[in-house]
């Protein structure tokens, strides 16, 4: 939820002042308006993060004052006004607010309220606003909390990852153990209604048994929401250099589907339903809003350090560092690094790949002839639901679920 690739895309420049193509809001009426804050630092550099996060020591001397976290929210807010500008008569007002990182919480809980505070002021928030920041348990207290849901947040997402500490090790994340089960009763005491926990399966030397128990504590809790993310090794990260030397093991693909059969049959058996191919919630007002906007291809502005957008057809992507940009809000520029309008058949490649994770499924009308014809191979063989097929959509079935990927690739052919 929020994540920040670490590599942008090539496009074409830019303009200085932010504008976009004249048709990007055609037919905007009928599609929501989201926005993604994101805060790019963290305390430490997790093993396995491939994200657009800096820590202290790497900010140090390569991006000066403007990259300081303490005017860090003066900046972004600066970018909300860009885009009142940018967007100009739309008349959407915000239907998901969705802070990320790096590790919001790092930031004072006064300046993630000023950050959402500056989105109302310029747009409006809907009346049923799904208001979300990501929280590290380490980096909050009942009182931050209490500090965030009278500024109008209303759903929060703790980064569990793990109930093992052996496993937490090897991730180079640092929980006291117990403290996410913790969060989540503070979450709830201070008013949240909507709460998520983020877990992470098929680190190395992760047995069945240790998942299973972080399954049980992230159940335990009572949240409405949980995530659970098969673990990626990025090259270039930390833990992809500790793997090829030799020092802890690479997981492979099978064990990777069996912890997802045991997630799904836990959460399941613990009354959660999946809703997306690794989300669940206990009832359809816990799903992630905001993470369904991006699915379905909606409108969103992401806001901060190698944030990307998307309005009407048109992505964007800010410069990646602290310090470029706000030199560029500074000097009353766009931070934007480069931008593509996507093509048609761009659009409806991206809408199957996205839309194909989600339990609706995708419309079998948006697939080409080949695509069509892989459908119906995968539905004899069992990777997508029989009765939505007839209805016209196609609908991963458990076993397809697991390999999603592959039946994306035939899907979009």
């Amino acid at each position: 939820m929020g994540y920040m690739p670490s590599a942008l895309p090539d496009g074409e420049p830019m303009p200085d002042d932010g504008a976009l193509p004249g048709h990007v809001l055609e037919g905007a009426g009928e599609r929501p308006l989201g926005f993604y804050l994101h805060v790019p630092y963290c305390a430490s550099r997790c093993g396995y993060c491939d994200f657009n996060t800096y820590t202290a020591t790497e900010l140090r001397g390569s991006g000066g004052v403007l990259a300081s976290r303490d005017n860090y929210a003066s900046t972004l807010i600066d970018e909300v006004g860009l885009a009142r500008k940018v967007l100009g008569d739309d008349p959407r007002p915000v239907s998901t607010v969705f802070v990320g990182g790096g590790t919001p919480t790092l930031l004072d809980a006064a300046d993630l309220v000023r950050m959402l505070a500056a989105v109302r002021d310029e747009f409006g928030l809907a009346d049923d606003a799904e208001i979300t920041t990501e929280a590290n348990p380490e980096s909050v207290d009942q009182a931050y909390l209490e500090t965030l849901r009278a500024g109008g947040f209303n759903r929060i997402s703790f980064g569990m990852q793990s109930a093992r500490q052996h496993v937490l090790k090897i991730l180079d994340r640092t929980h006291t153990p117990g403290r996410p089960e913790a969060c989540v009763a503070e979450a709830r005491a201070a008013g949240f209604d909507h709460v998520n926990l983020d877990l992470i399966y098929g680190t190395p030397g992760e047995s069945d048994d240790d998942w299973r128990a972080s399954l049980a504590a992230a159940v335990g809790t009572g949240p409405d929401h949980i995530s659970a993310y098969a673990l990626i090794v990025e090259e270039g990260t930390q833990l992809a250099r500790r793997i090829r030397r030799g020092e802890v093991p690479m997981t492979d693909d099978d064990v990777h589907a069996d912890r997802y059969l045991i997630a799904d049959s836990v959460l399941a058996d613990a009354g959660y339903s999946w809703y997306e191919v690794s989300n669940w919630a206990r009832t359809p007002a816990g799903r992630c809003l905001h993470n369904e906007l991006y699915w379905r291809g909606a409108d969103w502005w992401g806001a901060g350090p190698g944030a990307h957008s998307h309005v009407g057809g048109v992505r964007w992507w800010n410069v990646k560092h602290p310090g470029a940009y706000a030199a560029a809000l500074t000097a009353g520029k766009s931070p934007g690094a480069g931008r593509e309008i996507l093509p048609a058949e761009d659009r409806r490649v991206e809408r199957i790949l996205l839309e194909l994770r989600l339990i609706d499924g995708c419309p079998l009308s948006i697939l080409a002839p080949a695509g069509l014809a892989a459908a119906r191979r995968a539905r004899a063989d069992g990777l997508l639901s029989e009765g939505p097929f007839e209805e016209g959509r196609a609908v991963l079935t458990l076993r397809g679920r697991l390999l999603a990927d592959a039946v994306v690739r035939d899907l979009v052919d």
